[in-house]
């Protein structure tokens, strides 16, 4: 898969491909004329291309087919980390992670336990998270939000499907049966290293958000918002994939 905007969609068109994604195509993969690509816009366009010519600024692509939009299917997960304060490459891998195991977008959350996260760290997240969608072969890019305060996160009491990780919580595959699986989109909140403050826990239950436990150990602030958004994807795809298959 490459990333590209396509400004146009009908076959026999021609993609120009320069800059990071160029050299990623010749250098990293060494292709060349006549090889076919998979061109995606991160909005759900996909269209297979094949290359035309080869210069020292780029690459001409032209299009095979008129590019097929992909809706994005089951709920769509968004995360909402404490993770501003972590150190040793992992934020990287929690970024990285949620990217491969679908989460639509993951914005850092700030509170009085994690008050910052660095601006240069965000361009480098950015930078993973692309190179992730294309090694996951996912076509919907996964969004990584500027950095949120905890008292502005005004989504929870907008959605059915809101879950915060707590550690004296039930566990969540007892909850998870009890919710409905025909939302469109759910949010998980994990806290810093240190956990939520009381008062900060009760701004969050009072909006709507349901404490859901991770298991009998502590866990770190990464760990606890991958097994939280894993259990949550593999549920919703099976309630999914149920639902499908009674359609048909």
């Amino acid at each position: 898969l490459v990333q590209a905007v396509m400004d146009v969609n009908l076959q026999g068109e021609v993609v120009r491909i320069q800059g990071d994604e160029f050299w990623h195509m010749t250098r990293v993969l060494r292709l060349g004329v006549n090889d076919r690509v998979e061109l995606f816009d991160g909005a759900g366009g996909l269209v297979e291309g094949s290359i035309q010519k080869v210069d020292k600024n780029g690459s001409d692509v032209e299009l095979l087919e008129n590019a097929r939009l992909i809706a994005p299917q089951g709920i769509q997960w968004h995360v909402f980390a404490a993770f501003g304060t972590l150190k040793g490459g992992r934020a990287d891998w929690l970024i990285e992670k949620c990217t491969e195991l679908g989460a639509s977008s993951v914005t850092p959350l700030l509170t009085e336990r994690c008050h910052t996260i660095a601006e240069n760290r965000v361009d480098r997240l950015q930078r993973l998270v692309l190179a992730a969608v294309k090694q996951c072969q996912r076509v919907h890019d996964m969004s990584l939000k500027p950095p949120l305060e905890i008292h502005d996160l005004p989504l929870v009491s907008q959605s059915k499907l809101a879950f915060l990780a707590s550690a004296e919580a039930p566990p969540v595959l007892s909850v998870l049966p009890k919710c409905s699986s025909e939302e469109e989109s759910g949010l998980l909140i994990i806290g810093p290293e240190g956990d939520f403050t009381e008062e900060e826990v009760g701004v969050l239950k009072a909006a709507g958000a349901v404490p859901v436990g991770l298991g009998p150990c502590r866990l770190r602030v990464e760990t606890a918002t991958i097994s939280l958004l894993s259990a949550l994807m593999l549920w919703s795809d099976s309630a999914h994939h149920q639902e499908a298959q009674q359609q048909r």
